[in-house]
């Protein structure tokens, strides 16, 4: 364990990473089957996707804004160049194992391959009779976002309205409220198939989910072009993280009762879980906050295979279900979770190691070659 000023300010950020995978998972594996003591924690679980949404928001949108604020300008090819080669190899390399090994798949069927190739498979996603590999909808809407926004900030920049850009997330922000009240009353309330028409209409679509990068987006703005307003509200760092922490809690409790799929929760709950959210990264990024202080190897660690985990977790937990079932051990049992636990733990530490790694050397190679290059030719 590590402390003191030293430390990256990120390293607040990778407590609320591993805090977001271990969420997903352990939702995820209450899927196939789990004991009832995960339940309490489990059924909340799919917050953690909208705690990885608004990370995102804040370091991806950062990387933009960062260069707007030093008034340099922004390569969109290294942009686009930089995400292709974090998301795309291991992505492919894990749906290249559902389409070459059959038992690799969790559930049901896979959509139309075309979908996963395109990051579409969000749209008209039918749970019930394609539901393999249904964890990648998260992935198909950052994609989405990441190639919407440098547009964006191209068309603000060309049009010298820049300042005015700060204006389009609270717009897309009412969209989106918007789009889920009209989903509500004329997609998923009359549909005979209330679930399936859910998340078809309200959970999945890119347009009905944009709250919490639009959150981290927000955040990122602030960072770079408010410097003094960000001081001022990171100043008391563990009172963030603790009034975010019993507004979680509230947040669970209502979803004891069915929250999320209640009007309120469709509708406005969303953005809630997105502003909670923000708030928890506003104290992790605080240096007067606990998470900000101390940095934890094991934390640490985690973070940085979330993506691989999050990639393959499913469907090792459902490969090993169906192998402990053949020496008696049931899947509602502790000691099948715990195994799970380790499966998934090693299965994103090789696809991190094997596949994520390599790409990322690769490309930090080909940035410096690059930079290089462009400093020779102005010498």
């Amino acid at each position: 364990m590590q402390t003191g000023a030293s430390l990256n300010r990120f390293a607040g950020l990778d407590h609320l990473r591993a805090l977001a995978i271990i969420l997903v998972f352990i939702y995820h594996y209450g899927i196939f089957g789990h004991p009832d003591g995960l339940s309490l924690i489990g059924r909340f679980g799919w917050t953690g996707v909208d705690l990885f949404f608004v990370l995102s928001g804040f370091l991806i949108g950062g990387q933009l804004f960062a260069k707007m604020a030093r008034q340099e300008n922004i390569s969109y090819g290294e942009f686009y160049f930089k995400r292709f080669l974090r998301i795309v190899p291991a992505y492919l390399f894990v749906l290249a194992l559902y389409l070459l090994f059959p038992g690799f798949k969790e559930r049901s069927e896979l959509p139309p391959t075309w979908k996963f190739l395109t990051f579409t498979q969000n749209f008209g996603l039918d749970i019930i009779h394609q539901g393999a590999f249904s964890h990648a909808w998260s992935l198909c809407i950052e994609e989405q976002f990441y190639l919407v926004l440098p547009l964006f900030i191209i068309g603000f920049v060309s049009m010298k309205a820049s300042r005015k850009a700060v204006w389009l997330i609270p717009i897309v922000f009412v969209f989106g409220l918007a789009v889920r009240l009209a989903s509500w009353y004329l997609l998923v309330q009359p549909s005979a198939s209330f679930g399936l028409a859910y998340y078809r209409y309200i959970y999945y679509p890119t347009y009905t989910r944009l709250d919490g990068l639009l959150a981290g987006v927000a955040l990122a703005a602030l960072y770079h072009f408010r410097p003094n307003s960000w001081q001022k509200a990171t100043r008391y760092g563990n009172p963030l993280l603790l009034t975010s922490l019993l507004l979680l809690i509230g947040l669970w409790w209502a979803d004891h009762d069915d929250y999320q799929y209640k009007f309120s929760g469709a509708v406005f709950g969303f953005p809630l879980i997105s502003v909670v959210y923000g708030l928890a990264v506003l104290g992790a990024l605080s240096p007067s906050s606990l998470l900000y202080r101390y940095s934890s190897r094991a934390m640490r660690l985690i973070a940085t295979l979330s993506y691989s985990i999050y990639l393959t977790h499913k469907q090792l937990i459902h490969l090993t279900h169906t192998l402990l079932e053949k020496y008696g051990i049931s899947k509602d049992s502790y000691i099948a979770f715990w195994i799970a636990v380790i499966a998934s733990f090693l299965g994103g530490w090789l696809l991190h190691l094997l596949i994520e790694k390599p790409f990322l050397r690769l490309r930090d190679r080909f940035l410096a070659r690059r930079k290089t290059a462009l400093l020779t030719s102005k010498t």
